[in-house]
């Protein structure tokens, strides 16, 4: 068994194709296949349901990818380990950010690369639940979600912000006048929220059944983007966090209202596999964040 198993095993377990496999790792398919069949007779078990195409991975096979996902993570720590002692922390972080805080991902990055600039970020836009299991699964490195509106088990955490909620409407609505609004009120709008398999929507719908009304809105999406363009072109309202004020502040086509009685706010962090030690470049993200000095990211105190 060796190293390139291991990564043409987890090449194909996401790529679920033999051929895209094998593009990905560099050699042919015959070669991929062959070297998978080959870690099937040194392990005794198989590992794929073969037929005429890929169909999955066996039982056994799933808790080999498992195996073969931690150590080449481990391999990877290594390599970066090595980089740093030789002369600098380099190599590339998969982030995955629900999509509420995506906008608030720039000055985690920003301050990570002016302590280490040969470091690189891959984003995605993930929900909560996606965050979770990727980060067990060694798909990302590191996720930003919330931290105490559902459960999050196995994680290494560090507390980055309280997120809070306004009604956000076009800026000729008969509400942008307003200083403030009630939940039970803003329900009547016609909204344009992210899609119930958001954590971020959840919470939100919390607070709408706390205010004993439940609205359902024509349009739900995955978009924080597509929610700003419903509100600016197509005239729907939405309620966002509360830094989007800030962020988006240079748009005049669109006014912000803090909603009343928002309740606690939800605290969104970041997290990473429990493990022991961490990578380095997972290691120096959490010391980046923890060092006001150049992460100096304070929403409660923009927001007061």
């Amino acid at each position: 068994m060796d190293i390139r198993q291991l990564q043409y095993l987890v090449a194909l377990a996401e790529e679920r194709h033999f051929t895209r496999a094998a593009e990905r790792c560099h050699v042919t398919q015959p070669t991929l296949s062959g070297r998978i069949r080959q870690l099937e007779q040194e392990l005794g078990v198989p590992i794929v349901e073969r037929g005429q195409r890929y169909h999955d991975l066996t039982s056994e096979g799933q808790r080999v990818l498992q195996w073969a996902q931690a150590i080449l993570r481990d391999c990877n720590a290594m390599t970066e380990e090595l980089t740093a002692l030789k002369g600098g922390l380099a190599g590339r972080l998969a982030l995955g950010v629900v999509p509420s805080a995506l906008p608030m991902v720039v000055a985690l990055t920003q301050a990570m690369r002016r302590r280490h600039a040969d470091v690189r970020f891959a984003v995605y836009s993930r929900t909560s639940d996606e965050i979770l299991r990727e980060v067990q699964e060694f798909q990302l490195d590191a996720g930003i979600t919330y931290l105490d509106n559902e459960p999050v088990r196995h994680m290494t955490t560090l507390d980055l912000y309280a997120e809070r909620y306004r009604l956000f409407v076009p800026h000729d609505h008969a509400l942008a006048a307003r200083t403030s609004i009630g939940w039970a009120e803003a329900a009547t709008e016609t909204f344009c929220l992210l899609t119930p398999n958001m954590q971020n929507r959840r919470i939100i719908n919390q607070a709408f059944e706390a205010a004993g009304v439940q609205p359902e809105p024509p349009i739900e999406t995955d978009s924080i983007i597509n929610v700003w363009a419903h509100i600016k072109f197509a005239g729907l309202s939405s309620i966002l966090p509360e830094y989007f004020n800030e962020l988006l502040a240079p748009d005049t086509a669109i006014r912000s209202i803090p909603l009343e009685h928002s309740g606690p706010a939800h605290r969104v962090g970041l997290i990473t596999l429990e493990r022991d030690p961490l990578s380095p470049l997972v290691s120096a993200l959490f010391d980046t964040c923890r060092d006001r000095r150049f992460f100096p990211l304070d929403i409660e105190a923009t927001n007061r």
